[in-house]
């Protein structure tokens, strides 16, 4: 079984899919003291480091020998939502991260972050970073991944980075996307708000007919759960969603309007298995699902780098 070492391991999105894929995890570093209290809950049995990355990389070296390190490192910096401050941006974890990878030496790497990584504006950074890795003995390479091409009823596109140990680099392919298109959210939903007996959950289900806008987490400074900003709540409302609130539970028998959703409705919506739960009060709960890696798309990415690691050496022609 191959082994990982998991960096800003939120609520255990990356983490889950991981673990589908057949790592054992060695550890996972996260600050946020209600993720770790939702990792501890689901899997008493991993190693959760509740510490600060910048501080937790000092010990790093004790897992020297893990075959992955992976990551969900903060998005503001990149992120097209707030100022792009990109490497002058006081949440950049990309260098304690590169300081981790330098102590553990895993066989590969894979970090997932969001689109705005892409953006021209980053362009330096990102061969930065190439050029940083290649020094390390890694080849590296990124792709922007949309989680509804791979099961998740979602518009949710994320970039992941893959960095492979330059014996074994030329293995390594990225996962093919689905052919076929996700469950809307009528059909994902269904049972969940049908769940108190709600008589106008079929007419809403038909409403439903398309997949989520992207789920967004929020900063903790902005004020209680939402669905995002303007344009994404109009989004739900064209699915005869609520997006201003999360609902604590399902419709009633009698209810009228558009419903709301609950926490678990979007962890589903996000590709978490039912019996994922995520504790603390309905505002901290939601965050941590909203900031999630999608499991599905985690999953397809780690099978085919454990699949470069597992494969034997090309034999060179004679």
């Amino acid at each position: 079984m191959l082994t990982s070492v998991e960096l800003c391991a939120g609520a255990g999105g990356q983490a889950l899919g991981l673990e589908q894929a057949g790592y054992e995890h060695e550890a996972l570093v996260e600050v946020d003291a209600h993720c770790c209290n939702t990792l501890r809950h689901n899997r008493p049995q991993w190693s959760v480091e509740e510490d600060d990355l910048k501080l937790f990389k000092d010990r790093a070296a004790k897992l020297k020998g893990a075959d992955l390190v992976a990551g969900g490192l903060p998005c503001p910096p990149f992120s097209v939502a707030g100022k792009q401050l990109g490497a002058l941006d006081e949440r950049n974890l990309f260098p304690d991260a590169l300081d981790v990878i330098d102590a553990v030496r895993p066989k590969a790497v894979m970090i997932e972050n969001v689109r705005g990584f892409l953006d021209a504006v980053f362009h330096d950074y990102r061969e930065g970073l190439k050029r940083q890795l290649k020094a390390l003995g890694y080849e590296t390479d990124w792709r922007l991944l949309n989680a509804s091409h791979f099961g998740v009823p979602q518009l949710r596109p994320r970039v992941v980075i893959v960095a492979v140990r330059r014996e074994v680099s030329d293995r390594f392919e990225w996962p093919e996307e689905r052919h076929q298109n996700p469950p809307t959210v009528g059909q994902t939903l269904h049972d969940m708000m049908a769940a108190r007996g709600w008589r106008g959950v079929d007419a809403w289900s038909h409403r439903a007919d398309e997949i989520a806008p992207t789920i967004v987490g929020g900063s903790k400074k902005h004020g209680g759960p939402d669905l995002g900003p303007t344009r994404a709540r109009r989004a739900w409302e064209t699915l005869g969603v609520n997006g201003k609130t999360i609902a604590e539970e399902a419709p009633d028998p009698d209810f009228v309007g558009m419903p709301r959703l609950t926490v678990p409705m979007v962890a589903r919506i996000q590709g978490f298995p039912d019996d994922w739960h995520f504790t603390g009060r309905k505002t901290n709960a939601y965050r941590q699902v909203g900031n999630a890696f999608p499991p599905p798309v985690a999953r397809a990415v780690a099978e085919q780098v454990s699949a470069a690691l597992k494969s034997r050496p090309l034999l060179k022609a004679i």
